[in-house]
């Protein structure tokens, strides 16, 4: 069936692609420095490989909603650039891999004439929106969230507030009190409430999972859906201007709204508020209308097979939507890795079966959407025809994983090979717990969590234990995650470590002492805490002997050679060698920038772009004298210490009252902090030309998101 493409694609998109291009060429010439090129094609979602060569391409798809014609075009484009798998991910996200770089701009191209974007995939952004999956067919939510992410997702795309912060930012909504969306580990969640007929939202801030998960607190308990974008808007001026740059481990916004490692909750929110003063668009309302599709007839030309797997897969993967006669069919997609035969398969299927529409969910699963109850039985036996038809989704036997070791340059163990063997465990060791949806596994090849170990019932991250000398691939126990019955967020516990051959044994233990123990019917968690930390690492110590290692102890799973640590570097710390003159040419470039947004008559974004100058100007100084600079409050104050107050600068009443302005820009009051800038501008390059013919050029070697 001939695709829904477009004639032409968005000039926003054709410019960004037509940029991308010209620095790739400039790259490869040699002209432009190698972390710098890797800070710009990180925000156009093409990420480096375990595998030199080569590039993961990370496509943005908000809140997981693809339509079949986007999911067929993906499919043709991965055996046009490369190996014919589509990686589904637990940000609702496809990647494709092992792309060629200089093949990236011809991928963008083609994905913008079905209306995706690679804009802001990865890098220091706001990364892509999770929705919880039932979104807009839940029978228990207050209402459909999906256009408030949609109108979300579209306001910060290319925002200038959000393109260069310390790092990145993640969203999701709920589609009711359940948080399936997992609000709690986001650094901002949204659960939608009704009041008094009014819609809106409780907020959550702060999450976050990685090497030290920390679960969100309550900002409001309901904050009206109109004031959904200043708040986030207002939120991510706070997070670029206060946020750590320098050391990444501490730049996420769980650590600044901490109080001991931060400035708090309380003093987030507090600034927050002051900064909505400052924005041009104090209410922003959105179109409230749920989406629409069109409703399919039944399928209904195959009677019902009275087999058990039938049966089971009705029980497992089919959820009734509160449009009546409808359902959602969830497919298990292991590992997350789809083929592009049937990927284009089930485009096919659910536009003849349903309506054209599917969600990626964030345990790399796919929902086929608006599906009649009367179709069932045929849509099961197509599903079949292509192996997809495996009940026990969203279950034990569903577990999520990284990609870990296959492509990923921080995989320290191979995460996809054990989740295959623990499947194959669970599905022929333990088949009642096939159909249990309430504990699920999740598997990291590190500890940075993009499998969600750290929300996992049961959960394991890569790493390694040395032993005579040799080093043992091995994997961290942690139990205790995800969602309890009232909807309550809890982060795991790290139980104890393993050599990574033993730990099908591990969940053979924990999985016959949970069936003894079933008998009072109790949901895993309960479990978990009634029997508590100390009694698990007892259960699974012997496993932890390394006098009984066996040779194949030293061989991860799927694997044939001796264990060896190969960690590399992640890409979101990228350290570069730079110098001040090239960083007054940055602030520069935000002038520019500036003048063509307010040919454009865009204020807001012709505002943040002169702000920016100002304090990449004043972090140019400020580094040229050896004065550090990581936040960018710190880079404000510190140009008055070292050279307003010093008489160097003249800043009436001060650079801070000059820089961070307290009012909402109009056209004037744009210009003149335009002219403002300018000027300043001017000033440091004669500042620095004088310098510079004192002392010379002077070298910077640090992080390039550094402020």
């Amino acid at each position: 069936m001939k695709q829904e493409t477009k004639t032409s694609i968005d000039p926003n998109a054709a410019r960004d692609i037509t940029e991308l291009r010209e620095r790739i060429t400039e790259f490869k010439k040699g002209t432009i420095p190698e972390e710098r090129f890797k800070a710009f094609r990180l925000t156009r979602g093409v990420y480096g490989q375990r595998q030199p060569g080569v590039q993961m391409f990370r496509i943005k798809i908000p809140g997981g909603g693809i339509t079949s014609a986007q999911l067929e075009r993906i499919a043709d484009l991965s055996d046009s650039y490369t190996n014919g798998n589509l990686h589904l991910t637990t940000r609702q996200d496809i990647q494709l891999h092992y792309i060629h770089l200089e093949d990236t701009p011809d991928l963008w191209h083609q994905l913008e004439e079905v209306d995706i974007t690679t804009k802001e995939a990865c890098g220091n952004t706001v990364r892509n929106i999770t929705v919880s999956a039932l979104a807009g067919v839940d029978p228990d939510e207050p209402f459909d969230v999906t256009p408030y992410a949609l109108s979300t997702f579209r306001y910060f795309l290319r925002n200038p507030v959000c393109q260069e912060m310390g790092r990145k930012i993640k969203i999701a909504f709920s589609s009711g009190n359940k948080d399936t969306a997992l609000t709690f580990l986001h650094d901002f969640g949204f659960i939608p409430k009704l009041r008094d007929g009014v819609r809106g939202f409780e907020v959550f801030v702060g999450g976050g999972l990685g090497a030290q998960a920390i679960p969100a607190r309550k900002a409001f308990d309901f904050l009206e859906t109109n004031q959904l974008i200043p708040f986030l808007e207002a939120a991510l001026r706070v997070f670029d201007r206060y946020g750590e740059r320098e050391k990444r481990f501490k730049a996420r916004l769980k650590f600044l709204t901490d109080e001991k490692r931060g400035i708090g909750l309380e003093k987030f929110l507090q600034l927050v508020e002051e900064e909505c003063n400052a924005l041009k668009n104090k209410r922003v309302e959105i179109e409230a209308e749920e989406l629409t599709f069109s409703r399919p007839d039944p399928v209904d030309h195959i009677e019902a097979p009275e087999t058990e797997e039938y049966k089971l897969w009705l029980r497992t993967n089919v959820v009734p939507q509160k449009q009546e006669g409808l359902n959602v069919v969830k497919l298990q997609i292991p590992l997350g890795d789809l083929s592009s035969d049937n990927a284009r398969a089930v485009a096919n299927l659910v536009r003849v079966f349903g309506s054209s529409q599917m969600r990626i969910t964030i345990g790399q699963g796919l929902y086929l959407l608006h599906i009649p109850t009367g179709s069932l039985p045929a849509l099961y036996a197509e599903l079949d025809k292509l192996n997809l038809a495996k009940y026990g989704a969203e279950t034990l036997a569903d577990i999520t994983a990284c990609p870990g070791t296959d492509t990923c340059n921080l995989g320290v163990t191979n995460s996809t090979a054990i989740s295959n063997v623990l499947e194959d465990v669970i599905r022929k060791e333990y088949r009642d717990f096939v159909t249990e949806h309430d504990i699920h596994i999740k598997i990291s090849g590190c500890m940075n969590s993009c499998g969600q170990h750290m929300i996992a019932n049961i959960g394991f991250h890569g790493s390694s234990i040395k032993h005579d000398n040799k080093v043992v691939p091995a994997l961290q126990v942690v139990i205790g995650g995800g969602i309890a019955a009232d909807g309550e967020g809890l982060i795991a516990d790290k139980i104890i470590k393993l050599p990574t051959k033993r730990i099908p044994d591990a969940i053979r233990l924990i999985l016959d002492d949970y069936a003894a123990y079933e008998a009072e019917e109790e949901y895993f968690n309960r479990y978990y805490q009634h029997k508590g930390k100390r009694y698990f690492y007892d259960l699974l110590k012997s496993l932890a002997n390394l006098e009984t290692l066996e040779p194949d102890d030293y061989i991860d799973w799927g694997e044939e050679l001796t264990f060896t640590p190969e960690i590399g570097v992640g890409e979101c710390a990228g350290v570069m060698y730079d110098v001040v003159g090239t960083i007054i040419q940055d602030a520069r470039d935000k002038v520019t920038a500036a003048h063509g947004s307010l040919s454009e008559n865009r204020l807001a974004d012709a505002t943040y772009h002169v702000y920016s100058a100002f304090v990449i100007g004043a972090k140019a100084l400020l580094l040229s004298i050896d004065v550090h600079c990581n936040t960018h409050i710190g880079i404000i104050q510190d140009f008055d210490k070292h050279f307003v107050e010093t008489g160097l600068f003249n800043f009436h009443p001060s650079f801070q009252e000059v820089v961070l302005q307290k009012e909402a820009y109009n056209e004037k009051r744009t210009h003149t902090y335009l002219k403002n800038a300018e000027l300043f501008l001017e000033d440091v390059i004669r500042y620095r030309q004088n310098q510079t013919e004192q002392h010379g050029e002077k070298e910077v070697i640090g992080n390039y998101y550094k402020a």
